[in-house]
């Protein structure tokens, strides 16, 4: 990998795969990563450890994703679950996040995938194809539930931003995408937050994602 992440507050992360070779992969991939601390779990039992942080789950059979999700969502409301799955394509990767779901990855992904995936849902934020999150966000603009009356109005060049904050972009990333200054980025988030309610970007990139997936209000995660 060509970046090392560390993490200064321990991050609990539970590995469930059916194959026991997809496991010991993902176990080498980020054991040796500061600051993770790894946790085995089965599906079908019952975890009686310390709440996860994020959990990644290998399953060889798609059709299995959705109740798999919806099992750890409520054994486990607050963790953030990444999947990692064989079927890729735009449908199911927007059926596993609307589950609830935080990250999509396809069993092809490489190692360098997984961890950024990690890193990238620890902190709040949604981890899938570029792509797909655009067509999330612009349903949420276009078709989300927000009432009339709360539904705020962003520009055509506020939806191209939050489209790249979503997919975890810097400041800096979002401005050379789009071809402008970083505090015009700036400029642009600040006044999304304004518009939505919200403090700062992590909190704009949930809101986005939970409008447009249909998270379930109060949940934090």
């Amino acid at each position: 990998m060509d970046e090392q992440r560390n993490y200064v507050q321990p991050l609990k992360v539970g590995l469930f795969a059916v194959e026991p070779i997809r496991r010991a992969g993902l176990h080498g991939i980020l054991e040796e990563i500061s600051g993770l601390q790894l946790i085995d779990f089965d599906m079908d039992g019952t975890f009686a450890g310390e709440p996860l942080d994020v959990v990644v789950i290998s399953l060889m059979v798609p059709a299995e994703m959705l109740e798999a999700i919806e099992r750890l969502r409520q054994n486990m409301p607050l963790a953030r679950v990444i999947v990692m799955s064989e079927d890729g394509d735009e449908e199911s990767v927007i059926a596993a996040i609307s589950a609830g779901a935080k990250g999509y990855l396809q069993d092809n992904a490489t190692a360098q995938d997984v961890e950024r995936a990690v890193a990238v849902v620890a902190s709040g934020s949604i981890w899938a194809p570029r792509r797909t999150l655009s067509i999330l966000v612009d349903r949420m603009l276009e078709h989300g539930p927000l009432t009339a009356r709360s539904a705020p109005q962003f520009t055509h060049r506020e939806r191209e931003v939050l489209q790249l904050l979503v997919s975890a972009r810097s400041n800096r990333e979002i401005a050379a995408a789009l071809g402008i200054e970083v505090r015009t980025v700036k400029s642009y988030i600040g006044r999304m937050m304004r518009k939505v309610g919200v403090g700062n970007r992590i909190a704009l990139s949930i809101h986005a994602t939970r409008h447009a997936l249909g998270t379930v209000p109060g949940d934090d995660s």
